[in-house]
């Protein structure tokens, strides 16, 4: 059975789904949700911020700034998709949020007129994938970040704060009970679905699957959609090559610095037997040495010599 849903990932679907002027409260309750907002903090209501939407970045197309948007209170939240790690992640999650926080500032007297700024990112790779034994990821699923002071804990500065939902890390199943976890299975699995899961198929969950329904598309939509999915295949693909590539070339270079090992051991052995005297700088010249017809040259210049530098010329 051909999928039913369209990839909620892909930057087309995620902005059908929560950067729409009309879909506003699917925005919310994606950052409610997240960030675990109760009571009074919870947001009521935002504004898209439409003239920031896109940073354009070389190397990035599969890393979207999908939704920016402000509270009444003037709070700023930078919503982003990541599809693939890419080399500098982090800092561009860094270096995106520290701009939306600048960009609110338009003469140097206007510092207390700045508002705080929350980037929340959903990461369909680990981003921090370090186990602590059988208990579980050292980073949890879904993380916040802001700074703190080193020695006591205390956390203050919290002018730019930082969310991540790392969606390889579920492992509720089919069954998710959390409203995290039940965001997370929808990024993760909507693709896949034939028909709405009884765990989604309520509230902004279900609203959300019905945007991504692919009978739903204009042809426009849907190109866009295809061309998005084979940029991505393209570099799946780059990557997988690169990995490879990268591991053959480890593998050269591995047997190439064991021959260099065993030729420095045998210049070593040499010496010794020869009752050749060696200084500190000697030895480290040699073990230094990455050139294989320049260690050769020396163990045949050991023969008949009477000092190291008889040796090393």
């Amino acid at each position: 059975m051909l999928p039913v849903f369209a990839d909620p990932k892909t930057d087309v679907v995620f902005k059908r789904i929560f950067g729409d002027e009309a879909r506003k409260p699917l925005l919310i309750a994606l950052l409610n949700d997240l960030l675990e907002l109760k009571g009074a903090r919870r947001i009521r209501e935002v504004e898209h911020l439409f003239l920031e939407q896109h940073i354009t970045q070389p190397k990035s197309k599969l890393s979207i700034v999908d939704v920016k948007c402000t509270t009444a209170s003037g709070r700023r939240f930078v919503v982003e998709m990541q599809v693939l790690p890419v080399e500098g992640f982090e800092k561009r999650v860094v270096y995106n949020a520290s701009k939306a926080y600048v960009l609110q500032l338009r003469d140097a007297d206007e510092y207390p007129r700045l508002c705080d700024v929350v980037s929340v990112t959903i990461c369909n790779f680990k981003l921090w994938p370090k186990k602590l034994d059988d208990r579980g990821y050292k980073v949890p699923m879904l993380s916040r970040w802001r700074m703190q002071e080193q020695q006591s804990g205390h956390k203050g500065l919290r002018q730019v704060q930082y969310a991540f939902l790392e969606l390889p890390k579920y492992r509720a199943g089919k069954d998710p009970e959390t409203l995290v976890d039940k965001w997370a299975y929808f990024f993760r699995e909507a693709r896949s679905f034939a028909v709405i899961p009884p765990p989604l198929s309520e509230g902004p969950f279900r609203e959300a699957l019905e945007i991504a329904r692919k009978a739903t598309f204009t042809n426009a939509e849907w190109e866009e959609y295809e061309r998005s999915k084979m940029a991505e295949q393209d570099e799946r693909g780059a990557l997988s090559l690169a990995h490879r590539e990268g591991k053959d070339e480890g593998r050269v270079e591995g047997r190439l610095e064991g021959r260099l090992e065993g030729k420095r051991d045998t210049l070593f052995r040499l010496l010794e037997r020869a009752g050749i005297e060696i200084t500190e700088n000697d030895r480290d010249r040699i073990q230094t040495c990455a050139e294989m017809t320049l260690l050769d040259r020396w163990v045949d210049n050991v023969f008949g010599a009477k000092t190291v530098t008889d040796v090393l010329t």
